[in-house]
C-alpha cells in the first residue's frame, strides 16, 4: 500500500462528506503502518500504531470512515460494540473474542484472494465433471457423433450459459454442520477443528448446472489451496494490518458504583486494556499478538466524556478526533455527490419497476433543510435522518410502483416535497421509520 495520506483522504471523499479532521487522522495512521513496514525488524518492534478515539453524534460517518479505510487497503476489519462485552466473571462475551473475530475475517480475506489465483484451474476441473455428467445424461442425443466432439459441443454450450437451467445429479462433499462450544465467549468449531483429520463424506444431489458449477468450483478451489499457508498469512495480516473498530465506547465510560447493569463497565475497560496495550490471544489457528493491531474507538459521548475512561485506556488512544454534526450544506452534498448517493440508490431501486426518478435542485435543498431542522429540533441522528425523510417522501411512489407498466418519468420538485412532507414539517411524526 503506497497511497499517501492526501490520496487516502481523496478516496474517502468519494464516499464520506466532510469530517476532514477524522479523515486526516486515519489517513496518517494508515500511512504510518506503511512507513513502519519499510523499517528494519528491530525498529518495527519498537513502533506501535497510534490508536484513535472518534467523538461525535451518531450518523456522521465514524464507522463508515473506518470501514472504507479498511476496504481501501484490503485490511482485516471488524466492528464491535463495547456494550456486548462483560468483565471476566460475568456471563457474556469476553473481550478476547474480538481478536478471534478479526482472525476469522482475515482468513476469509486471504482465502478469497487464493481462490481467485486458482480460479482458472478450478473452473476447468469443474467443467470437466459437469460435462461428463451431461454427456451421460444426453447420450441419446449424441447419435453417430464422436464422444470427444459431442463433449466439446456440450462444453461450448455450458460456457455460453445455455445449459444453466438443466437439472443434473452430481456427487458433492457433504459438509457436516459444525457445532460450536462457547465457554466464556471462546468459539471453537468442532467441524473445522477435526475437519482435516476426518475423511470427507460425499452424497449425490440434484441441482441445476449453474448451481453445480458453483458447488464444484468451490470444492476444486479448496483442493488447490494450501490451508496451512492461508492460516499463516491470515495470522500475519491480522497482526500487522488488522483494524478493530470499537463502537459505543462511551457506554462503558460511566463512573463506577452505579450498581445494576453498570457494575462491570470499568471492568470491561480493564479487560480491553491489555488487548490494546499488546498481548497474545490464542485462537484456533494459532496465537495472535495484538501489539500492532490498529484500534479505532468511537462514541457519541453525550452523557459521558472521554476523560471518564480509565486513565490507562485513555493513554492507549493518543489521537482524539471530534466529528461535527451535519449541516444543511453537508446534507445537500450527501444527497448528490458520493458514488453511492441516496438519490442515486432510490433511482436504481425504482428503475426496477420502470420509474425514471429525477430530483430538481430546489427539491434537494428542501430535503436537506428539513433533515437539518429535524436533527436540530429532535434527536440528532446524522445522515440517517435522510433515510427517514426519503422513505416518507417516496412512500406513495414506492407503494404504487410495480406491475407490467411502461417506463414513467417522475420528477421530484420543491412543491412535491412540501406537499408530501407537510405532516413532517408540522408535527415531526417520523417515529415509525426510525429503527
Amino acid at each position: 500500500m503506497s497511497l499517501s495520506p492526501k490520496q487516502i483522504v481523496n478516496e474517502l471523499d468519494k464516499y464520506i462528506i466532510g469530517q476532514d479532521k477524522a479523515k486526516r487522522a486515519v489517513a496518517i495512521a494508515l500511512r504510518n503502518r506503511y512507513r513502519r513496514s519499510r523499517l528494519s525488524e528491530a525498529d518495527r518492534e519498537e513502533i506501535t500504531p497510534k490508536n484513535i478515539i472518534m467523538k461525535g453524534p451518531t450518523g456522521v460517518g465514524k464507522t463508515e470512515i473506518a470501514r472504507r479505510l479498511a476496504k481501501l487497503v484490503r485490511a482485516p476489519f471488524i466492528k464491535v460494540e463495547a456494550t456486548k462485552y462483560t468483565e471476566v466473571g460475568y456471563v457474556g462475551r469476553d473481550v478476547e473474542s474480538m481478536v478471534r473475530d478479526l482472525v476469522e475475517c482475515s482468513i476469509r480475506l486471504v482465502k478469497e484472494e487464493k481462490m481467485k489465483e486458482v480460479a482458472v484451474k478450478a473452473v476447468s476441473a469443474a467443467e470437466k465433471k459437469v460435462v461428463s455428467v451431461l454427456s451421460e445424461l444426453k447420450k441419446s442425443e449424441r447419435g453417430e457423433m464422436a464422444k470427444e466432439v459431442f463433449d466439446a459441443k456440450l462444453l461450448e454450450e455450458l460456457r455460453a450459459g445455455k445449459l444453466d437451467d438443466t437439472t443434473i445429479e452430481i456427487e458433492v462433499v457433504d459438509a457436516p454442520k459444525s457445532m460450536e462450544i462457547v465457554p466464556g465467549g471462546a468459539e471453537i468449531s468442532i467441524g473445522s477443528l477435526f475437519g482435516e483429520m476426518l475423511p470427507k463424506k460425499k452424497k449425490r444431489r440434484k441441482m441445476t448446472v449453474k448451481q453445480a458449477m458453483q458447488q464444484l468450483v468451490g470444492e476444486e478451489s479448496e483442493k488447490l489451496i494450501d490451508n496451512d499457508s492461508v492460516n499463516t498469512e491470515a495470522l500475519r495480516r491480522a497482526e500487522e494490518q488488522g483494524i478493530i473498530f470499537i463502537d459505543e465506547i462511551d457506554k462503558i465510560a460511566g463512573k463506577e458504583n452505579r450498581g445494576g447493569a453498570d457494575v462491570s463497565r470499568e471492568g470491561v475497560q480493564r479487560d480491553i486494556l491489555p488487548i490494546v496495550e499488546g498481548c497474545t490471544v490464542m485462537t484456533k489457528y494459532g496465537p495472535v499478538k495484538t501489539d500492532f493491531i490498529l484500534f479505532i474507538a468511537a462514541g457519541a459521548f453525550h452523557l459521558s466524556k472521554v476523560e471518564d475512561l480509565i486513565p490507562e485506556l485513555q493513554g492507549r488512544f493518543p489521537i482524539n478526533v471530534e466529528l461535527e454534526s451535519l449541516s444543511k450544506d453537508d446534507f445537500v452534498k450527501i444527497l448528490t455527490q458520493p458514488q453511492n448517493a441516496i438519490t442515486s440508490q432510490y433511482g436504481k431501486l425504482l428503475a426496477v419497476d420502470n420509474i425514471d426518478l429525477h430530483f430538481t435542485d430546489d427539491a434537494i435543498e428542501e430535503i436537506a433543510q428539513i433533515s437539518a431542522d429535524m436533527n436540530a429540533t429532535s434527536e440528532d441522528i446524522g445522515a440517517r435522518r435522510l433515510h427517514t425523510v426519503m422513505e416518507y417522501l417516496l412512500e406513495d411512489i414506492s407503494f404504487n410502483a410495480g406491475g407490467d407498466y411502461p417506463t414513467v418519468t417522475v420528477t421530484i420538485d420543491k412543491k412535491y416535497v412540501d406537499e408530501h412532507l407537510d405532516k413532517v414539517i408540522s408535527d415531526r411524526d417520523l417515529k415509525k421509520y426510525v429503527l
